[in-house]
């Protein structure tokens, strides 16, 4: 079992940044491979990152690409989204999950953290 803990989201000026962080425990980290969905309001998750367990692959959502950046830290087990360059469609919640490498889907999901950015 794989406990996720994600904080960094707030609300802040478009334009602006934010660095949101993904803590996990429970597992071995280095062998999930990790990433973000967001929900905006009355939708479904939309996948927006993920990275490889060693952090040498990484895949961005299109809507993302250029804006976003994944990375992590596997001796801290923790999971970051920088996030640059915001704009109001990005408001939401923002999710980490996590996944054996095997998997297609997530398999486990943290509490997920509030974006919201006004213009």
């Amino acid at each position: 079992q794989v406990h996720l803990v994600e904080t960094g989201g707030r609300k802040v000026q478009a334009g602006g940044s934010l660095r949101l962080s993904c803590a996990a425990s429970g597992g071995t980290f280095g062998t999930y491979d990790m990433g973000w969905y967001r929900q905006f309001p009355g939708k479904d998750r939309e996948f927006v990152a993920n990275i490889s367990g060693s952090g040498d692959n990484t895949y961005y959502a299109d809507s993302v690409k250029g804006r976003f950046t994944i990375s992590r830290d596997n001796t801290e087990n923790t999971v970051y989204l920088q996030v640059d360059n915001l704009k109001p469609d990005d408001t939401g919640i923002y999710y980490c999950y996590a996944k054996p490498t095997y998997l297609q889907l997530p398999l486990y999901w943290g509490q997920g953290t509030q974006v919201t950015v006004s213009s």
